[in-house]
Order: C-alpha cells, then sequence, then structure tokens
C-alpha cells in the first residue's frame, strides 16, 4: 500500500528543524562542488525564512521535507523544495510538485526554481516540464508555463 502524502503549515518555532533538513538534503550535491558548509546553508535559509510561506511534507505520518512558494510579480517561485535523503525516490517531490503547479495553472501564472547545478534535482525538474533559461556559476534557473486555468 503507497502512503498519501500530505502537508501541515509550519511554524516560527519550526526554523532550526527544517534548516537541518535543508542541509541534509544539500549536503551530497555541495560536496560535489567542493561548497559544503553546513553553517552557511543553514544561515541562508534562515535568513528568509517565512513560516506563512512554509509546508511540512508528511509522508506515512512523518515529516519527511518542507517546501516554500513565493509569490512573485510574474508569477511564482518554488523557493525551496527539500526531502530527506532517506525518503527521495518515492515520488514525494512529484507529490509537491502537483501541488504547486495546480496553484500556478489556476492562477493562469509560471513556475520558476532554482537548482545547485551538481544537484540531481536537475533532472527531477526537467523530468516534470521545467525548462533551463538560465545558468549562473552554481546553479540552473528554471521556468514551467501555466497550462491554464482549470
Amino acid at each position: 500500500m503507497q502512503s498519501t502524502v500530505t502537508f501541515e503549515d509550519a511554524l516560527a518555532s519550526d526554523a532550526e528543524t527544517l534548516a537541518d533538513i535543508r542541509v541534509e538534503a544539500m549536503q551530497e550535491s555541495l560536496e560535489r562542488i567542493g561548497r559544503f558548509d553546513p553553517l552557511r546553508a543553514r544561515d541562508r535559509f534562515l535568513s528568509g525564512f517565512s513560516p506563512a510561506l512554509t509546508r511540512h511534507i508528511v509522508f506515512a505520518g512523518k515529516r519527511v521535507g518542507f517546501f516554500v512558494v513565493r509569490r512573485e510579480s510574474d508569477g511564482l517561485k518554488l523557493d525551496h523544495l527539500y526531502i530527506r535523503p532517506s525518503h527521495q525516490g518515492r515520488g514525494i517531490g512529484s507529490a509537491v510538485l502537483k501541488v504547486v503547479f495546480a496553484q500556478a495553472d489556476h492562477e493562469n501564472c509560471p513556475v520558476r526554481v532554482g537548482a545547485l547545478k551538481a544537484s540531481n534535482s536537475n533532472n527531477f525538474y526537467m523530468r516534470h516540464g521545467f525548462v533551463l533559461i538560465e545558468q549562473a556559476e552554481f546553479d540552473n534557473y528554471y521556468i514551467r508555463q501555466a497550462s491554464g486555468p482549470k
């Protein structure tokens, strides 16, 4: 039997736990490019943490990750999507994108996302319809156009 993915609102008190998840999820990719610094990874998340925009990802009754969607002037930005490595490859990220895409399609706006160049998430995003629009020193940036209001 496959477990259902659900979501819970984050609270300000969740900040440290979420930062830990981010570090855990990014460690391998950052190590590949020689930039793993757990303090910097934590601080970058905590400096922009907004509980109102953050949702826990719950799988089989356990919090296994989180995501953040920010509204921008020209669409939505999937600012964070992190799943603990022990729970990756189970369709959890796809379930998150389904929710984000439904919102974007309802609002008829694109979704943007950035991914560390050395991350497996690049293939994940392209498999889900994102198109590469820009490359920076360490990151790739993608867009997924809305398929219209449903």
